[in-house]
C-alpha cells in the first residue's frame, strides 16, 4: 500500500509542476482536437519508422546512424522479404558495384527504426537516379500501408576538401525528383571542415591562435549561411523541389557527438501527426524532445479558456493523462508499461 501510495504520489507531483509551469498563459489556449493516436493502437498500426538516407560514399552516413541509434555496431542487414543477409555477401556485392536500396538496415540498439541507403547514387547516371526515384514513388503511395512508406528523407552532403560543390546527382534529385509528402532533410556533414578555412584566415588576420580557435566555428557558420551551397539548394528558378530545410553536422565522428539538432529539426518538418508521434518516441537520445511534445501535443487537449490547467487536468483521470503523455516516450515492456511515469520509463530509458 504504501508503494502504490508514493506512485499514485509521484505521478500527482509530476502533474502538478507541469500545471504550474503553465498556468501563466491558459488564457491563450483553446481545446484542441484530438489528432494524436491511442498509445495502445500506436505500436499496432505501424512497429518502426522508415527513413531513406542519401548521399555520396564517405559522406559520414554510417556514423550519423549510429549517433542516432546510440551504438557504434554496424547495421543488420535484411532483405525486402525479411531475411537477414550475410555480411559477407553484402561485401561482395559491393565489390561488384551491386546495391539493393529495397534493403533494411536495422540496428540492434534500436530496431525501431529502419534504414534504406542509396548508395551509388551520387554517381548522377540515370539507371541510379531512375532507380532512386521508383523507389521513393512506391514508397509514398497513401494506398501503401503506413509502416511500409519512406517517412523521412536525410540526404548527406559533406563539407570536406572534396565535397564543397554539388555533384551532378545532387542537382538532379532537388530539381527532378518528387518526394511527394515526404519531408527532405539536408545534413551537411562533416562541417567542421569549414572551421579549418576560417581558423587559417582569422590567423593571417593577425587573431591570436586561441581566440581563433573559439571564434572559427561562429564564423564558419556566418559564412555558410550567405555561401553558395544554400543559394543553389533554396533557388526555386534552378531547383523546384528545394528541402524541408538543413542542419548543419559537425564532429560527428566524436564520441560526444551530439545529434540532438537533428531529431528535434526531423520532428518539426513531420506534418502527420501520427509520424511525429512515432518518430519522437522511437528516438532515444533527445529527452527534451520528447518532454516538449508531450506537453504541447497532449498536454494541451485538456485546456480551454475558460478553466485554469490545474481544475482541467485534475477533472481527468490521472492514469489518462499519462497515457498520453507517455505516447511521446520510448516504448517500453512489462512493469515499465505499466508505470510510465517510473524512473526507469522516463529518463533512464532515454539513457540507455
Amino acid at each position: 500500500m504504501v508503494r502504490a501510495g508514493q506512485s499514485n504520489l509521484g505521478r500527482n507531483m509530476f502533474l502538478i509542476t507541469v500545471a504550474r509551469a503553465l498556468e501563466e498563459f491558459t488564457h491563450c489556449y483553446t481545446l484542441l482536437p484530438s489528432s494524436i493516436m491511442d498509445p495502445s493502437t500506436l505500436r499496432q498500426k505501424f512497429k518502426r519508422f522508415r527513413i531513406l538516407i542519401i548521399g555520396r560514399a564517405n559522406a559520414g552516413k554510417t556514423t550519423i546512424l549510429q549517433r542516432v541509434c546510440k551504438t557504434r555496431e554496424n547495421p543488420e542487414i535484411y532483405n525486402s522479404a525479411g531475411e537477414k543477409i550475410d555480411p559477407a555477401v553484402l561485401i561482395a556485392s559491393r565489390e561488384r558495384g551491386v546495391h539493393d536500396i529495397e534493403n533494411e538496415m536495422v540496428f540492434r540498439n534500436n530496431p525501431g527504426f529502419v534504414f534504406h541507403d542509396s548508395r551509388g547514387f551520387e554517381a548522377g547516371g540515370n539507371s541510379e537516379f531512375d532507380s532512386v526515384k521508383a523507389f521513393i514513388a512506391r514508397r509514398s503511395k497513401k494506398l501503401s500501408p503506413l509502416s511500409d512508406r519512406i517517412h523521412a528523407i536525410w540526404y548527406c552532403i559533406p563539407m570536406d576538401e572534396d565535397g564543397r560543390s554539388f555533384t551532378e546527382g545532387e542537382v538532379k534529385f532537388f530539381s527532378q525528383c518528387d518526394t511527394g509528402s515526404i519531408p527532405v532533410i539536408v545534413l551537411f556533414t562533416k562541417f567542421d571542415a569549414l572551421y579549418d578555412d576560417e581558423f587559417a584566415e582569422l590567423i593571417r588576420k593577425g587573431v591570436s591562435r586561441k581566440d581563433a580557435e573559439a571564434l572559427a566555428p561562429q564564423h564558419a557558420k556566418e559564412a555558410f549561411a550567405s555561401g553558395p551551397q544554400l543559394k543553389l539548394l533554396y533557388n526555386r528558378k534552378g531547383n523546384q523541389r528545394p528541402p524541408r530545410c538543413h542542419i548543419c553536422l559537425p564532429d560527428m565522428d566524436k564520441d560526444n557527438a551530439e545529434c540532438g539538432p537533428l531529431i528535434e529539426r526531423t520532428a518539426e518538418t513531420l506534418d502527420d501527426e501520427t509520424l511525429k508521434q512515432m518518430f519522437v518516441s522511437t528516438q532515444r537520445t533527445n529527452l527534451e524532445v520528447c518532454m516538449g511534445y508531450a506537453v504541447e501535443m497532449s498536454l494541451a487537449r485538456y485546456l480551454d479558456s475558460t478553466q485554469t490547467i490545474s481544475s482541467r487536468i485534475f477533472g481527468k483521470s490521472n492514469r489518462e493523462i499519462v497515457n498520453n503523455l507517455s505516447v511521446w516516450f520510448p516504448r517500453a515492456s512489462g512493469r515499465e508499461c505499466a508505470d510510465p511515469l517510473s524512473s526507469s520509463s522516463l529518463a533512464d530509458r532515454m539513457r540507455r
